[in-house]
């Protein structure tokens, strides 16, 4: 009977375990504002990672393809009966956080007999001005962050901070252009992704070699030569999925996908397909 909690400490830590194996070489998700609304960026192999939401919301996220899909539909559901029944100004990305998705991915992950959702969301929601905007993260056991002006999901925890400082101090002058604002979420994107290469298999960031190799994380910078490289390679495997909650589109709807002629110009020259 007294071994009970202890018994559940232990289930938890070692589905936290699990969970952060699966998200080792997962693909960043990267979103941030620009001058004219938000940019939302990363590469997948096929299945989207980006979606459309709700007028002025956009969702992105890491892990399984199928516990995805599920969210999504459920956060589509939600908002989409929250617009009808009540208004579409009451459709919120907090309130669809939580009232909706953080509730379920909680319990999913603290029910210890049932499979966790193996995601971690991002939910970008386009303000009536650019002070406005909003940033909302959940990670796989329903804690979330909300934060302004830009947002990283990253395979682990370091990795996420790391990018978001870097972001950060990027983006002090300003909020740039769209193609500014492309060429920052890529560079940090392809960062995270070799940042994610140097998680070994086997090292866990709570034990001791795992805390060497957050410090290192911490504090690893990759010159622009390799920055470029890497997202040279990865356009030749890769789909780019870019889309924009775009403030100046007139209408209700706020969210397009960028065309393959409009993402080829949003590219640095250093690294455009031949």
């Amino acid at each position: 009977m007294y071994e009970e909690p202890h018994r559940w400490v232990e289930a938890v830590g070692n589905r936290r375990q699990y969970l952060d194996d699966q998200f080792k070489q997962g693909s960043p998700i990267v979103a941030l504002s620009y001058a004219e609304g938000i940019l939302l960026l990363t590469f997948s192999r096929g299945t989207p990672k980006i979606y459309e939401v709700y007028d002025r919301i956009a969702m992105g996220g890491m892990g399984h393809p199928a516990d995805l899909e599920k969210l999504r539909f459920q956060v589509l559901d939600m908002a989409h009966l929250e617009g009808f029944n009540r208004s579409p100004s009451d459709v919120t990305g907090a309130r669809l956080l939580k009232y909706g998705l953080a509730p379920t991915v909680k319990q999913a992950f603290e029910e210890i007999f049932k499979a966790p959702f193996i995601v971690k969301i991002l939910l970008a929601e386009l303000g009536r001005t650019k002070e406005r905007d909003q940033f909302i993260c959940v990670d796989y056991d329903g804690t979330f962050e909300e934060v302004n002006t830009c947002a990283v999901l990253a395979g682990a925890s370091s990795i996420q901070l790391k990018l978001l400082d870097d972001m950060k101090r990027r983006l002090e002058g300003g909020l740039p252009s769209l193609k500014a604002a492309a060429d920052i979420a890529l560079k940090t994107w392809a960062e995270g992704a070799l940042l994610h290469q140097t998680v070994s298999s086997d090292v866990h960031l709570d034990d001791e070699k795992g805390e060497d190799l957050e410090q290192s994380i911490s504090t690893k910078e990759f010159d622009e030569d390799e920055v470029l490289s890497h997202l040279r390679q990865t356009l030749t495997q890769h789909t780019l999925e870019c889309c924009v909650l775009d403030r100046t589109v007139s209408g209700s709807s706020k969210y397009r996908s960028l065309s393959r002629d409009e993402v080829t110009e949003l590219l640095p020259s250093a690294v455009h397909p031949a």
